[in-house]
């Protein structure tokens, strides 16, 4: 069976880059935690955002889709799950809020996996809250041609290998030498590596992953979607997974590639989080500008009432007046119609 050994992450023998993207993340999280007690109601509003976009991404990336309309609905409790696809959107909505709501009693332990599992399953006829009860494998298409990417571990041992990476982490994490930020990482890749379950392993890792920083006060993801960032870069997050998980099974495969991946990703949160708040707490800038500048700088195209919950002192009408000028002088561009139009900037 794999043996989990996380001590090479005490040996200092990290590559430069890592370690310039990890005290990056450092630096912005300390200028971040500084605005909290000031702006609470802004990091209200950036949070229900976050939410919505965390849950439709995370379920994208495994190809579970709706409408946005849809999404917005199901996420905020406004109507049931209509298909088996809205269905895992409502369970990763509730799961999600658990760990939003609870993450300081929550923890990486078995009992608690096993109840997330079976909360983010609780409205799809698989059952939630088990280990897998067949072998399963990782399947990639090529050329049209399906083919075995990766073989997770037999379910005979499932058990064991959870509660071995369990108590390795646990281990690690009281190891002071070892930064907490890129053990999580790690984590991550063995428990997608080991696969315990028949349905659900990427979107329960990431969960696990928001849990994780969270309880190590990286909350960017909170207000910033992760799993939105990892949509958007979803090839370059297979790659990394890949990469990493060459030679498991041996022991001989190498965590950096997931690692940089992973905290590349929280930096990008962290980066965005700061470009939008910065707009949020500008008293120096006229609104239009500050409407100019949530729009260019949002990842993804934006709706207007989004707009107006990250700029709460801003009226509808003007922020309307603001869309409308900014369309004409082709700074902008729509996408989409009627109750589904959003903003985004047109690339020079």
């Amino acid at each position: 069976m794999r043996v989990f050994d996380y001590s090479f992450l005490e040996h200092g023998m990290l590559p430069a880059g890592l370690v310039n993207i990890v005290s990056a993340i450092c630096e912005l999280r300390e200028r971040d935690n500084k605005r909290k007690n000031s702006f609470g109601g802004v990091y209200v509003r950036l949070e229900s955002i976050a939410k919505v976009q965390s849950v439709k991404g995370s379920n994208e990336i495994e190809g579970i889709v709706t409408s946005e309309q849809r999404i917005h609905e199901i996420v905020n409790q406004n109507s049931a799950p209509l298909n088996h696809n809205e269905a895992e959107i409502a369970g990763y909505r509730d799961a999600l809020s658990i760990i939003h709501e609870n993450s300081a009693a929550l923890d990486i332990r078995e009992r608690d996996i096993l109840r997330f599992h079976e909360i983010m399953l609780s409205y799809s006829p698989v059952n939630g809250g088990m280990y897998k009860e067949n072998d399963n494998v990782i399947m990639e298409t090529v050329g049209g041609a399906r083919r075995v990417r990766f073989e997770t571990t037999p379910a005979s041992e499932t058990a064991e290998a959870v509660e071995q990476l369990i108590l390795a982490y646990m281990d690690a994490r009281s190891n002071y030498n070892i930064n907490q930020l890129l053990l999580i990482p790690c984590f991550v890749l063995d428990f997608l590596c080991i696969h315990p379950f028949a349905d659900g392993n990427g979107r329960m890792s990431r969960l696990l992953s928001l849990l994780m920083l969270y309880k190590n006060d990286f909350d960017a993801g909170r207000y910033i979607s992760f799993e939105e960032q990892i949509n958007r870069e979803k090839a370059a997050y297979y790659k990394a997974i890949y990469d990493s998980s060459a030679g498991w099974h041996e022991g001989r495969n190498s965590y950096f590639p997931f690692i940089e991946n992973f905290v590349t990703t929280l930096l990008l949160c962290y980066k965005e989080l700061d470009k939008r708040f910065a707009v949020v707490s500008s008293k120096k800038v006229t609104k239009r500008g500050r409407i100019e500048a949530t729009v260019l700088n949002s990842l993804l195209p934006i709706p207007k009432q989004e707009i107006c919950y990250i700029l709460p002192d801003v009226s509808p009408t003007t922020v309307e007046a603001a869309l409308a000028a900014m369309l004409k002088d082709g700074l902008i561009e729509k996408v989409g119609a009627a109750r589904n139009t959003k903003y985004r900037g047109v690339k020079k």
